[in-house]
This record gives structure tokens, sequence and C-alpha cells, in this order.
């Protein structure tokens, strides 16, 4: 293994370190948090040969930049950006060999979504909460990273030639989302909720709803019109699932993300298919949502579609970098105890 520095020079609104999330916490009141949109972080780490759930850099804005000073083997995912080297355009969704002391830019088109990913081959060394790299502000786990930032990495790539404006590295099978202009359309799963507001199905599929400013990490809140139950009953409180669609007392619908805890009393009236949240979570203040009602088995089908096309990706990649002769990193570590609370003052 060979230890790289890699210096940030900008890290524009909001850089974190980032994985899939947390495992088996959320019994214990800690949310499974991680990457907003797990696809583009999955298939980055996989595009340098890490494992899907390997730790790597979350960009909501601005412009990240960094320099290595050893060779490194890295790439680009998520919203389209804008990707050079050394001042020479370079590829998204595609593994780029950047020259040790050569600067990579990298600057998303908020337009057409809000985040990026940077992976690079091997482990980036960061603090884990509960076994995750991935931020948790409720638990005063940041995860920022600063412009003048040195980050150290791991990595058992040993570099090889290859010029920005050679032919792609490998071609492999990267399965790259689209990003379309307009509404982007959500399918949704309905839920018993549903029967406790009459005429809300109809309402939420005729409608087209607009993400608000007041969005953040626990969900999308969406300006648009709802319909609320007939009575004040409350509901119990309850667990539920990422990408359920929920009705406030307010006038708005919000879809919960990554960071959601439990119901607080409203009704969830329907839940996101899976194969739809990575969308969800580049979705940016403006974006405009359209949601089409689906059945259980149609969502399933078309997550295993999507899985089934990142697995792919998974073994060439692996053969890939096998063939060059270094794999993929050690696994993550085991989850951590929880921490104590700090003891009160009287």
């Amino acid at each position: 293994m060979t230890a790289v520095t890699l210096d940030f020079t900008s890290t524009g609104w909001i850089t974190t370190f980032q994985d899939l999330g947390r495992s088996g916490t959320e019994q214990r009141g800690v949310p499974t948090g991680g990457a907003a949109d797990q696809h583009s972080a999955a298939v980055a780490n996989l595009l340098v040969g890490n494992p899907r759930g390997a730790t790597l850099l979350e960009n909501l804005g601005g412009e990240l930049a960094l320099v290595p000073d050893a060779d490194v083997l890295l790439a680009v995912t998520g919203a389209p950006a804008r990707v050079t080297v050394a001042g020479s355009p370079a590829d998204c969704w595609s593994p780029l060999v950047v020259p040790a002391g050569h600067e990579v830019r990298i600057r998303g088109d908020m337009s057409r979504g809000t985040r990026t990913y940077l992976a690079v081959n091997g482990t980036l060394s960061t603090q884990t909460l509960l076994g995750s790299a991935a931020p948790d502000a409720r638990m005063g786990f940041g995860q920022a990273v600063a412009r003048g930032s040195r980050v150290l990495l791991e990595t058992a790539f040993r570099g090889f030639r290859h010029r920005p404006f050679e032919a792609q590295l490998f071609r492999l099978p990267v399965p790259v989302p689209r990003f379309d202009d307009g509404p982007w359309v959500v399918d949704v799963v309905p839920t018993p909720g549903m029967r406790t507001i009459a005429g809300i199905r109809e309402v939420i599929e005729e409608a087209t709803y607009v993400v608000t400013p007041r969005s953040n990490h626990v969900g999308l809140r969406l300006d648009g019109p709802v319909l609320h139950p007939d009575t004040d009953t409350e509901i119990v409180s309850h667990g539920v699932p990422i990408g359920a669609l929920q009705i406030p007392h307010a006038d708005e619908l919000i879809v919960l993300g990554r960071y959601r805890s439990l119901t607080a009393g409203y009704p969830i009236v329907g839940v996101a298919a899976r194969a739809s949240l990575p969308l969800l979570g580049q979705a940016g203040p403006g974006r405009e949502l359209r949601f089409r009602w689906i059945d259980r088995e149609t969502s399933l089908r078309r997550f295993a579609r999507r899985e089934s096309e990142v697995r792919a990706l998974g073994r060439a990649a692996a053969e890939a970098f096998g063939a060059l002769g270094f794999t993929a990193p050690s696994p993550a570590p085991t989850p951590e105890p929880l921490p104590q609370p700090l003891p009160q003052t009287m």
C-alpha cells in the first residue's frame, strides 16, 4: 500500500466524507444516513475498484478541487459536472488517472442535480461513527472537508501512464442515470394511509410539486396541493421507510430522506420506489417533481434491474483492475459502540 496526501484547494459550498450509511443502528435511535444519491456513490466506488460502500466525498454546490502528491485513480459521478485535470477536460462516470501534482477540478451543474461524488481508489482516512463515515449533525458528527484540508489515502494503485486526451481506460458497463430537463417523474407505491384521506391519490397524481429551500437531509418539502384527513385524530408515531410521502398539518408534501425518524403523527400516503430514491437525492430547490403511482411488484422489478446493472459493473471493474494488479481495499471497520451522553450539570 502507498500513502498519498490529497490537498484540497476548493471545497465549494459543502463537501463531506460520505458512504452508504449505517447498518442496524435505527433500532438504537440513530438514522441510517449516508449518501443522498446512493446509486451515484456506489458506482463511483466501483469505477475505481473500491467496495461500493467505501468512504468517498460528496459535494453539494460550488467547485471541488484537489491535488494529489502521487498518481491516483478516481471517478466523478452524480449530477452532470465539468471535470478538468490540469485544465484539460476529463470524463465523468469513468475511471480517471490524475498524475501527482496535477489539480482536478469538479463543478456540478446545479440546474440538473445538486450532488457530485468523488471516489478515489483506496481507503480515505477519516473518523467513523457506529461504523460509518456518514455525517450526522444531530450527533455532532459533521465530517466536513474544508479548503486547505489535507486528507490521507492508503492505496494499492501504483500508477500507469494515461494522458487526459487519450481514449478511456476501460469500456465498462456503467449505468448512468438521466437528469432530464423539466419535471422529474418519481414512482410511488401507495400505502394503507392513503385510505385516511379521500381523493389524495388523484390530487398527487395530477399535480406538479416544487422542492422548496426549506428542504434538508431529513426530507424534501414540496409546494403543491394536498388534502388532509377529515378527522383530527392523531396517528400513533411509528418508524417509516426512506422515501415516505408524509402530509403534515401545513399545506405541503414531505418526502422523507435518509435522516428521517418517526411519523410525528402525520399520515403516510405512499413510499417512493427504491429505484427513484437516487433521483430524489439529487432534487434541489426549484426542482419540479411529478409522482406516478405503481404497484409493489413493479417497484421491485425496477429496483432489481438497477441492482443487476450495478452488480455487472462491479464484476467488470474487479476483473479489469485485477488484471492491472490491484484490488479493492479492505472492508470498512466494525461498528463502534454508541457514544455515551455527557453528564448533566445540576
